[in-house]
């Protein structure tokens, strides 16, 4: 079996050292592509180094481009036209526009939530029509906004779809995303009993909707799982004390997926594969 880390920000600071000995480790594990989205024009050129400075390892790297909408109180159309360079200038070199989306939980918190959401619905706009200028698929972050983001995605149609990051909602908003040809990010979530309506979902969906992630550093698996596990020489997984979050982790995410589910590992292993070249690769 092998995975692929479908959203993981590998470029965080926190990994800086121990980056070489980390990649290493997610070798051991069959961890052999790990996906890198960008959040804001700060960090556009750290992940698309990564990519390069790592190309000769056994373990591939590949960088996205995009805005995430947490981070967009100080930027405004400028720095829209300079991802739009700079996905024209890499576009040999990046598989998709991400992260991207809207986080309805960041509105609610703002000082002005209408002009927030305006704001973030423009760069989300702006974004999703790079993606369908460049046919790239698109990596979405979604927080209690999905009555804004299937409306969007609907008005594009993009040709290649894209994946719903840390997907965390009812079955009827999977259908939504999965009718549109999108595949769900399955993470730490699943780690967590109090989320049943989402692990019961994502039982019921079909496997051809399904990717793998881990959003390390963030989104750690849950304490409860953490502490159920006795570490060994051979035993990667990241422990509460060791926290962030990490790539290597995805391998716990798998085991999560393949407990609930009927399948047998191999053919989940096998057809989360086929997903991800799917988005990504075909």
């Amino acid at each position: 079996m092998q995975f692929t880390d479908s959203h993981c920000h590998l470029d965080d600071s926190v990994f800086a050292k121990q980056l070489p000995n980390l990649l290493a480790q997610c070798h051991q594990l069959a961890i052999k592509r790990i996906i890198i989205p960008s959040t804001s024009p700060d960090n556009f050129d750290d992940v698309l180094s990564l990519a390069q400075d790592f190309h000769n390892k056994p373990i591939k790297l590949y960088p996205c481009l995009g805005i995430h909408p947490w981070f967009l109180t100080d930027l405004d159309d400028s720095h829209l036209e300079l991802l739009n360079q700079s996905v024209t200038r890499a576009k040999q070199g990046i598989i998709a526009i991400g992260e991207i989306g809207i986080d309805g939980a960041n509105i609610k918190r703002s000082d002005n939530p209408e002009l927030a959401l305006a704001k973030q619905q423009h760069f989300f706009d702006y974004q999703l029509n790079l993606a369908k200028q460049h046919n790239l698929p698109v990596i979405v972050h979604h927080r209690q906004s999905h009555q804004y983001i299937v409306p969007m995605l609907k008005r594009y149609q993009l040709k290649r779809s894209g994946i719903i990051h840390g997907f965390s909602g009812s079955y009827q908003q999977a259908k939504d995303y999965i009718d549109l040809g999108f595949k769900l990010g399955v993470g730490s979530t699943i780690s967590f009993s109090r989320a049943k309506k989402t692990i019961n979902t994502i039982r019921r969906l079909p496997l051809e909707s399904l990717v793998l992630e881990t959003d390390a550093p963030s989104m750690p698996l849950s304490k409860e799982l953490l502490s159920s596990i006795t570490p060994s020489k051979e035993d990667f997984t990241t422990t509460a004390e060791q926290a962030p979050n990490s790539p290597i982790n995805l391998v716990q995410v798998f085991q999560l997926l393949a407990d609930i589910r009927e399948e047998s590992p191999t053919d989940i292993a096998e057809i989360i594969v086929q997903n991800i070249e799917q988005i990504f690769f075909s």
